[in-house]
């Protein structure tokens, strides 16, 4: 008989999921209390009808997040909201602006720094908590962030990293994902999000944590994202019913994508993402979607050569047969689906972002050996040279 194997899951935040559920969150939020802290992008949330909902709900004070959230903007906020009697913090935009707006609402209760408790580079003081009650609201489709306990915060530069503020009372209390949102989304974003969700996918599903809960959870986002990805992408901004539907089915890929890392952790892809990241301005979408054809392959022929039992091997296959819609030699067949998706996007290489040769030995030594631990097997220095040298 099938054995299923014991795991335990992390928790999770209330979800509500479809198109117009962002109407809900003023009242959502208005239950815990009447002050609330607006984290959000760039563009203006002024033009959504929710904006004058938030308004007539809520007394409400705003963070603008321009860029990838830095430790300074968050202590920045955090010191000047400190004394605002803030009851809830909304993280609404990317997946830049729900991760500071976790972060913020994490620090507000104590005043403290977040370098007292960022990962390898902060002060390595336990975080204790409270937060402050977060809604997370995202506006794109690929971190998966409004699901997880990590807010992942960068400084850029030479001496820079990119590094998280993780604990589980940071989760959002409540995720609202709407996916009439990503209409407002341009092409370009949806490829470098969707790529962003699919390499979070499959990197869950071949964990060595993963589970049968996970796989499951795994699975249908992966189903949701061929089914729906590319109407949503052909189509970015129209109205039609393709469009839609492929907007929810791309969401609710997002959103498992995020579920599933939160359980099993991620892979090389993300392993490099974090120094890619920090030490050039190369947004993290593309640095997943340039990279996941490449490290799929180089997994796939490291596991037949080190590892040939290894479940994730058949893991890939039946990932290659479903991507491609194949049903023979499903490890080529997702490798080649990998390139092809990646070359018809047009995701930019990691030389488009000032990387050069080099480069690549401090990308390498840089690389996050957590994220490694997570992938199918380790890998040599030597083969993430090569996956780093084929991008760029």
């Amino acid at each position: 008989m099938p054995f299923i194997a014991p795991f335990s899951t992390a928790r999770l935040p209330r979800i509500i999921f479809g198109d117009g559920a962002i109407d809900a969150t003023p009242s959502e939020a208005r239950a815990y209390g009447p002050r609330a802290l607006v984290v959000t992008g760039r563009r203006s949330l002024r033009g959504l009808p929710v904006w004058q909902s938030l308004n007539e709900a809520l007394s409400i004070h705003k963070v603008v997040v321009e860029d990838e959230p830095s430790p300074d903007l968050v202590d920045a906020a955090v010191a000047r909201f400190r004394e605002s009697g803030i009851d809830v913090v909304i993280g609404m935009g990317g997946g830049s602006a729900l991760d500071a707006a976790k972060a913020i609402a994490g620090l507000i209760p104590t005043g403290n720094s977040v370098m007292d408790h960022l990962e390898g580079v902060g002060r390595g003081i336990a975080y204790e908590g409270p937060s402050l009650p977060f809604i997370a609201v995202p506006s794109t489709a690929g971190t998966g962030t409004e699901a997880t306990k990590n807010a992942v915060l960068s400084s850029r530069g030479v001496a820079g990293f990119k590094k998280s503020f993780r604990d589980d009372r940071l989760i959002a209390q409540l995720a609202i994902v709407d996916p009439h949102l990503l209409q407002t989304c341009p092409k370009h974003l949806i490829a470098a999000n969707g790529m962003d969700a699919l390499t979070q996918l499959l990197e869950g599903y071949v964990s060595p944590r993963a589970s049968a809960a996970t796989d499951a959870l795994a699975w249908s986002g992966l189903e949701a994202f061929v089914r729906g990805f590319f109407a949503a992408w052909e189509e970015a901004g129209q109205s039609s019913p393709r469009a839609a539907a492929g907007r929810a089915d791309t969401a609710y890929a997002s959103l498992m994508s995020g579920i599933t890392l939160a359980q099993t952790g991620l892979g090389s892809v993300h392993a490099l993402a974090s120094p890619l990241g920090a030490f050039f301005p190369a947004p993290h979408g593309v640095v997943c979607g340039t990279l996941v054809a490449a490290a799929t392959e180089i997994n796939i022929r490291a596991l037949m050569e080190r590892d040939p039992e290894n479940v994730a091997l058949e893991k890939y296959a039946r990932a290659g047969r479903l991507l491609s819609g194949r049903s023979a030699d499903g490890l080529s067949a997702l490798v080649a689906m990998l390139d092809e998706w990646t070359e018809r996007m047009e995701i930019a290489r990691l030389g488009e972002f000032g990387m050069t040769g080099d480069d690549v030995g401090k990308v390498v030594t840089a690389s996050n050996p957590g994220g490694m631990k997570s992938n199918p097997l380790i890998l040599t220095s030597e083969e993430v040279t090569e996956l780093v040298e084929r991008r760029l």
